[in-house]
């Protein structure tokens, strides 16, 4: 309980600087974020000044992150109808490739970075390079509930490292994005435009005026029943209960497929032979297999779960008892929750043994994404380009809020079509991408086949969706207003 005090007063604290630095409104920095940041500072800085701080303070934070990571996951389709995979390429398909090629960017940039230059020089190893994916494509949260995965492979400052790079990817998103959006007003490259200086002061300090306060969720049962919050908080169990039975299941065929490897383990021990036991041991533990489901995360299994969920309230919950509202009041609450411990208990030691190609791959991620919005983004999207692409860096250096705030600059009344196609897109991408099934895959398979393979996947995956855009119907020339 202590520490669930300690993580409310940050979040006080936060909130309340955000509100009153102008600095943190300019960034749009999420109190969460901030908050983070001065946990952080009073952890590294308080031994410094011989102040000890107590055991209870900090307790179960470390594990926090990984837990409540399941939870946001699971709540990701929760409430929400989905649609026809026909509408959603309809509307979207132009706005899907260029995601997904900047997606798959940053795995060739960050790995063949490592592959060419940083590895070589530096001696970093291979999963360094999914750090920017990982933190920019992914955010704090995915940062945060990798780091399991990320110490079962045997390197833990890569979650440090990914928590890093989420929180410079989310203060550059606004900054460069905003330096983007006065450029392309000034070259009216801009369907419509708002000046950043016109939002009204509620806006960036994050108050909702009175006169416009959404509700939070609809009520869909009586509470004499079983109040409706914790109706939704069983719909999420649910959603988590399957993505650890598909883990289970999981686990359990790895144990099938090696079941001599198990067996043999076991006559060893058996029989007290020491050496033939280490052998047994040694390739059980070397098992690729093995490998992949152990480090595989339970998140983006949680995400199916919920899928699945979604998909059966929408065909046989006919009282339609989910409701999107408190699903994502659940969401976000708990990424408050997991950001929070995540930034503050970040290894600083890990980040500084590693800030030369640290700033050089954030660097180069960077460049990637200013890329994709000045030189590919007006020739693969069909109209309002920069509308599209500002909206899609946004969401690929922070979170989809940041995306739709830089959006908001341009298209106040989203009169363009980029709200709706980047809406639509996020249904088929989130799976894969930021958190999803791929990043989950990606980072075992680096640790396991060195950085080439996972280099020519990536790669393999650009070229496709620029050959679907470029020189097949599919996609080019579709106006998906």
């Amino acid at each position: 309980m202590v520490s669930f005090i300690a993580l409310c007063v940050l979040l006080m604290i936060g909130h309340f600087l955000r509100s009153k630095i102008k600095i943190l409104q300019w960034l749009y920095l999420p109190s969460c974020v901030i908050a983070g940041l001065v946990g952080l500072a009073v952890i590294q800085l308080a031994p410094k000044f011989g102040v000890s701080i107590p055991a209870s303070w900090t307790a179960g934070w470390g594990k926090l992150p990984g837990v409540l990571i399941n939870v946001v996951f699971a709540c990701l389709f929760l409430g929400v109808e989905i649609p026809s995979l026909k509408k959603v390429w309809r509307r979207a398909g132009p706005q899907l490739a260029y995601g997904q090629v900047v997606a798959w960017g940053q795995y060739v940039v960050g790995i063949g970075l490592v592959l060419f230059l940083l590895g070589p020089i530096f001696g970093v190893p291979m999963m360094f390079g999914a750090i920017v994916p990982v933190g920019f494509e992914g955010g704090h949260g995915t940062a945060g509930g990798m780091g399991p995965t990320f110490e079962a492979l045997g390197w833990s400052e890569g979650k440090d490292l990914g928590l890093a790079s989420a929180t410079i990817g989310m203060a550059s998103a606004i900054i460069i994005g905003m330096g983007l959006v006065n450029w392309a007003a000034r070259r009216k490259y801009t369907v419509h435009q708002a000046e950043p200086s016109a939002f009204p002061e509620d806006d960036t300090i994050g108050v909702i005026p009175l006169d416009q306060r959404p509700i939070a969720g609809k009520l869909t049962v009586k509470a004499d029943a079983i109040e409706t919050f914790t109706l939704h908080l069983v719909f999420v169990g649910v959603a988590v209960a399957i993505g650890y039975l598909i883990k289970w299941g999981m686990t359990s065929g790895e144990q099938f497929v090696n079941s001599d490897m198990i067996q043999a383990i076991s006559a060893a021990k058996k029989t007290a032979d020491a050496e033939a036991l280490a052998l047994a041991q040694k390739a059980y533990q070397g098992n690729s297999l093995r490998i992949i489901t152990k480090s595989f995360p339970t998140f983006p299994l949680c995400m199916i779960g919920g899928l699945l969920v979604q998909i059966w309230e929408q065909k046989w919950d006919k009282k339609k008892l989910l409701d999107l509202g408190l699903t994502r009041r659940i969401q976000n609450t708990s990424l408050d929750f997991l950001v929070v411990p995540a930034i503050a208990m970040i290894c600083i030691q890990a980040v500084v043994a590693s800030w030369q190609p640290f700033c050089i791959i954030i660097g180069m991620a960077i460049l990637w994404n200013v890329f994709c919005v000045l030189i590919l983004s007006r020739r693969m999207l069909p109209d309002a380009w920069f509308e599209r692409s500002i909206a899609e860096m946004g969401q690929s250096m922070g979170v989809t809020s940041t995306g739709l705030l830089l959006l908001r600059v341009v298209d106040p009344d989203y009169k363009t079509p980029a709200a709706n196609a980047f809406a639509y897109k996020q249904i088929l991408h989130e799976p894969f991408m930021g958190g999803g099934l791929w990043t989950s895959t990606a980072i075992p398979l680096l640790a396991l086949y060195g950085g080439w393979p996972v280099f020519l996947i990536a790669c393999g995956a650009v070229a496709f969706w620029l050959i679907l855009t470029f020189f097949t119907p599919v996609i080019r020339n579709r106006n998906n207003s």
